[in-house]
């Protein structure tokens, strides 16, 4: 193990670490060797400078070589899971737009967590309404089975944000395991609506999903939302191309900040999320919801946009996804 104050002083005199040297630090950390206040001090000095391409893959590949793997089945399965730390406080759009996805038909294995710098992390929301973490691969497999959906509580899957978790918990700050959240799914799934918090991220992550054989998207509104925020322009890079968009570009109404804020207390949040599940929500929280889970069965299914915007209305709209939702929960606790 390489002391951390060695480590600390190579990074402030601005140097940067190889992905070999990234994928041993982090595995060290993984296997808990070091202090809070170490561990609190490495992930400080990346609040103060860029993450490298190489620093991002070697403690990517620390997380996927301690992960708990599992095999959910031969059909291709999608994740939609945004890096958080954007700071904007919105409903859960990303989980929601999960279970639209699943409503429509295709398999999602969704990767998530409690929120650290929001008041409400896909983890919360789900414990909230009775949902049992598991990582044991049968339970997950009936979930998927039943559901369409199953959920993967990142902290039973990554010995490393596990150890991490009470740091992140005190900092309350993004770091960066928010970059790195999306990057490990123990599922390995083969497509992938991604959401991030900065341009700058979504280049090195275009990037580094480039090297993968995965079928990608990665999402990024100009205003700062890790999701389609609707709320102005917003950038998508997929393995073929990069495109800057406007709601009017897709025939879609552009939003205000306010109309798709969240709650500040998982109660709230969790009445928002069952108000739009159950075909409640505003123009504006549905429109948002629906845009993210197209591009994510454009993804998985090949469609159009006008397409998968159409799957994922009848999947809302009809009580599918909301079916989904109730299957999961119910299936958990068996």
């Amino acid at each position: 193990m390489t002391e951390m104050r060695n480590i600390i002083n190579h990074l402030t005199a601005h140097k940067t670490l190889s992905s070999v040297e990234a994928q041993a630090i982090l595995s060290d950390i993984a296997q808990g060797k070091y202090s809070e206040v170490e561990m609190a001090s490495f992930l400080t000095v990346y609040l103060m400078r860029s993450i490298t391409v190489e620093e991002l893959s070697g403690f990517r590949d620390a997380l996927l070589q301690h992960c708990l793997r599992v095999d959910l089945g031969a059909e291709p399965l999608i994740d939609l899971c945004g890096t958080g730390g954007d700071g904007k406080d919105t409903f859960n759009i990303s989980t929601l737009a999960s279970f639209i996805t699943a409503g429509a038909g295709a398999k999602v294995a969704k990767h998530g967590n409690n929120g650290v710098s929001s008041a409400c992390g896909s983890s919360n929301i789900l414990e909230y309404f009775g949902y049992q973490f598991t990582n044991q691969q049968d339970n997950l497999r009936r979930q998927i089975d039943k559901a369409n959906i199953c959920f993967l509580h990142a902290p039973l899957f990554n010995p490393a944000m596990k150890n991490v978790a009470p740091v992140r918990k005190m900092l309350r700050v993004k770091t960066f395991f928010n970059m790195l959240g999306p990057m490990v799914n123990p599922a390995f799934p083969q497509k992938q609506l991604v959401g991030v918090f900065s341009l700058d991220l979504a280049r090195l992550y275009g990037y580094i999903y480039q090297q993968t054989t995965k079928d990608f998207v990665i999402v990024h509104s100009l205003d700062g939302y890790d999701e389609i925020s609707l709320t102005g322009g917003f950038k998508t890079i997929t393995n073929l191309s990069e495109q800057l968009n406007q709601p009017e570009d897709l025939g879609l109404i552009r939003v205000s900040e306010a109309s798709i804020k969240g709650g500040t207390t998982v109660e709230e949040s969790a009445k928002i999320f069952m108000n739009i599940l159950e075909g409640k929500g505003t123009m504006e929280q549905n429109q948002v919801v629906l845009t993210n889970a197209s591009f994510a069965l454009k993804c998985y299914f090949g469609k159009s946009f006008d397409d998968s915007y159409a799957l994922a209305k009848e999947s809302l709209t009809s009580g599918k996804a909301l079916n989904s939702f109730k299957n999961l929960i119910e299936v958990s606790k068996n």
